[in-house]
């Protein structure tokens, strides 16, 4: 029986996340070129399966904001003018989509132009980094992530 090499590791792990076909391709980029490739993905699958539960968990939630949710009034009224748990559950799932990838987007750039430049020139900024498996950082951050947030969209399957 031979040892498993690093990239066989990787690309197991990978699978086991759900990247199947693409796993050892994520596993080459992160083996060869040093790149947080499974903290990336590990993340944006999390972000992915919050928002897919928008969708897939429509009457769950939809139950639980009339019997006691801030918005139970609007879903109500939307209910009462037609709408069904599943309609409410696509615009939820849309409106989580664009407001995950907006936060994705301003990690990578949070100079969004509201402010004068004088002012965001002064402003702190932020970074995601990678921690090992014992929670210490590894040196390495996870960069562009709303780059490749599109891409691993749950394709008629939850994550």
């Amino acid at each position: 029986m031979t040892e498993a090499t690093e990239l066989d590791r990787l690309t197991a792990l990978f699978r086991a996340l759900g990247a199947d076909a693409d796993a050892r391709d994520w596993a080459e980029s992160e083996a060869e070129e040093g790149l947080p490739q499974l903290a990336r993905y590990r993340l944006l699958r999390t972000v992915w399966q919050d928002v897919d539960a928008w969708g897939t968990a429509a009457r769950q939630w939809v139950d639980a904001y009339r019997a006691d949710g801030a918005a139970a009034d609007a879903v109500d009224r939307a209910l009462a003018a037609g709408l069904t748990p599943e309609d409410l559950g696509a615009l939820a799932r849309e409106i989580a989509r664009e407001t995950a990838f907006a936060v994705l987007y301003a990690l990578a750039d949070p100079a969004d132009g509201s402010l004068p430049a004088e002012v965001e020139a002064r402003l702190p900024s932020w970074r995601l980094a990678e921690l090992n498996a014992a929670g210490a950082p590894t040196g390495r951050h996870l960069d562009a992530l709303h780059e490749d947030f599109a891409e691993l969209e749950p394709k008629g399957t939850t994550l």
